[in-house]
């Protein structure tokens, strides 16, 4: 694992050029994932916007242009809950290279009733991981084909108090759904891990970073029209929650950090610096489940069962 020491000071107002450069987020067109999209596209780099939903995508590729004149940024359509449709998104890109992926896009649910997808997975951790894990499969011939290139998974910080039952993935014993939301999360970043050392195995110069946004309010987030709108009331009330949470445009930063900074390295986790849930992105030590190698390699071989696919597969 990286030691803790954090690089050079990261000015997020004055991101690095990226010129040339291909980007993809996942939910790209709405909360997170769009800040992401948006500060990305600030740095010249062509940003591919991969979400469900057509007409937010065109949305978000609306505001980002209000907000970056010039911006290179298109969308693709990417059903995560459909591990059939994901060879045909991976093939929309029509990319010789791909600099980074940032593996954002995600669900949550409220309450129950518990929710399959057409495969008969669980909802959350199928669109959560599932799908990602599927996903990168398909890009890792691109990927590992374009030089440091960066896979960034976006995990919780609520995963970090939650375990994972290798005999339950799917949740079919006494199901929460806020607590099969942490596992999935939790999933994620342990991809994201061992990833990165299946990576560093193979003498690939891909990099696999793993983030967390931290804790973020739409009251506390910039409108960003047509995408969001923030009223004056709603930013009144959530004025209080300013001072543990922050915007969802800051929450993008440690992915933003962790696709431009040069310094960042493989199997690093990055996150807020005030008690990991707001402030500017920093190093985080890994601790708990999350340096369970053993648990994330078990990991990784039932997920290639249960998708029928794996990533190391494609490595060169």
């Amino acid at each position: 694992m990286s030691s803790l020491h954090n690089p050079a000071p990261w000015d997020v107002r004055r991101l690095p050029r990226a010129e040339g450069k291909n980007f993809l987020v996942t939910g790209g067109n709405a909360g997170i994932g769009y800040f992401v999209a948006e500060q990305l596209a600030g740095t010249g780099a062509t940003v591919i916007l991969a979400s469900r939903d057509t007409a937010k995508a065109e949305a978000a590729q609306v505001a980002i242009r209000a907000r970056v004149p010039g911006a290179h940024v298109r969308h693709i359509r990417l059903d995560l809950a459909d591990l059939s449709s994901l060879k045909a998104s991976a093939d929309a890109l029509r990319l010789d290279r791909l600099d980074a992926i940032v593996c954002n896009a995600g669900v949550l649910l409220d309450q129950p009733p518990r929710r399959e997808t057409n495969d008969g997975h669980e909802l959350m951790f199928a669109t959560n991981y599932l799908g990602h894990f599927a996903l990168i499969s398909w890009l890792t011939p691109l990927l590992t084909a374009t030089p440091a290139s960066r896979v960034v998974t976006t995990g919780s910080f609520t995963a970090k108090s939650e375990n994972l039952d290798l005999d339950d993935l799917q949740s079919t014993r006494d199901y929460r759904p806020k607590r099969t939301y942490a596992r999935s999360k939790l999933a994620q970043m342990l991809f994201g891990f061992e990833l990165d050392r299946r990576l560093r195995a193979a003498s690939s110069t891909t990099l696999s970073v793993i983030t967390h946004p931290g804790g973020a309010l739409d009251s506390l987030t910039p409108s960003r029209p047509p995408v969001h709108l923030r009223t004056t009331g709603e930013r009144l009330r959530g004025l209080p929650a300013g001072l543990l949470l922050q915007s969802k445009e800051a929450a993008a930063w440690p992915a933003v950090r962790a696709v431009l900074d040069p310094s960042v390295r493989g199997g690093q986790l990055w996150g807020p610096r005030i008690f990991g849930i707001r402030g500017l992105p920093t190093l985080e030590p890994i601790q708990g489940h999350l340096a369970d190698t053993a648990l994330a390699a078990r990991l990784w071989t039932a997920t290639a069962s249960l998708t029928g696919l794996d990533p190391s597969s494609n490595l060169r």
